[in-house]
């Protein structure tokens, strides 16, 4: 066990998250040949290989896979380290990082943090980014949880749980202004009205998608945002209507200038909380997952 190095486990553990070596050097800011050297030397050390070709990626050996487990626990704790001797030396703080689906409604957001947000000290970071992006954190330990519009796909290196936080359906909204430039009933008038959409990144694009087809809509589109802010800015600056979950019409109303055009029916938003299976889960984590009365 002398020859035992973490530096070279660390490496292999990224290597395992990321499901390539060429991946895993992208993320470590490292070149490819470095990362593939240290995993090598972490095999020697231990006299079995972790590691074996799936396709055009890496998959986990049956040592791999108990290398991973033991590497999982001992980051974890690692990850942890800084922020507990800081807090032990300053007022208690007690941090909680989340990571925001860049297309997730924020007012939706401010929703689901609710049961978190009066938490006396609390140090909320919240980091905005693409789905996959803030999965790879996560699985690196660096967030706490992932916000989200959509499940986590089966990943067979990292164990992953998606816990719903509820659903919504869908309404149209605009300005009152648009809306006199139609003489149109809803759901016809949408034929004509100029149109906001969220990328096709998001989950419920498809079904929105879908929901034109059913309806016979030609949509007009002139505008398409990845952030669900900037498409209500521009819807309530009367660029055009936009499609938004009902769960939050009372605060939409409350801080635009639109009003609500009609249902979007079978079109439902849903939400869900994506984490890692840790033995020991942060207390914030606990208390959103908890199902509300």
């Amino acid at each position: 066990m002398s020859a035992f190095n973490y530096k070279h486990l660390y490496y292999f553990w990224v290597v395992a998250k990321e499901g390539g070596i060429s991946r895993a050097a992208d993320k470590l800011d490292m070149a490819v040949q470095t990362v593939s050297a240290q995993v090598r030397e972490l095999e020697r050390s231990l006299g079995c290989e972790l590691l074996k070709p799936a396709g055009r990626g890496l998959a986990l050996t049956d040592a791999g896979i108990a290398a991973m487990q033991q590497a999982d626990a001992i980051f974890q704790l690692g990850e942890e380290l800084p922020s507990r001797v800081r807090d032990a030396v300053s007022t208690p703080v007690v941090r909680l990082r989340l990571g925001i689906s860049d297309g997730l409604p924020k007012l939706v957001v401010h929703r689901l943090l609710l049961p978190v947000a009066t938490e006396p000290q609390l140090r909320l970071l919240c980091h905005e980014r693409s789905f996959f992006d803030l999965l790879g954190d996560l699985a690196l330990h660096k967030l706490d949880l992932v916000i989200s519009d959509r499940p986590a796909p089966a990943n067979p290196n990292i164990k992953l749980y998606s816990h719903s936080l509820g659903s919504s359906s869908m309404a149209w909204y605009g300005t009152a202004a648009l809306m006199k430039t139609t003489k149109r009933r809803f759901p016809d008038c949408l034929n004509e009205l100029p149109m906001l959409l969220p990328t096709s990144h998001t989950a419920s694009r498809d079904r929105l998608d879908l929901w034109f087809e059913q309806q016979g809509i030609r949509p007009m589109i002139v505008g398409e945002f990845e952030d669900s802010a900037l498409l209500k800015t521009f819807g309530a600056s009367g660029m055009g209507v936009f499609p938004v979950a009902e769960w939050v019409h009372d605060e939409l109303l409350a801080h635009y200038a639109v009003k609500r055009i009609g249902p979007c029916e079978g079109v439902t938003e849903h939400f869900y909380a994506v984490g890692t299976e840790k033995k020991v889960q942060h207390p914030l984590v606990q208390r959103l997952l908890k199902p509300t009365a």
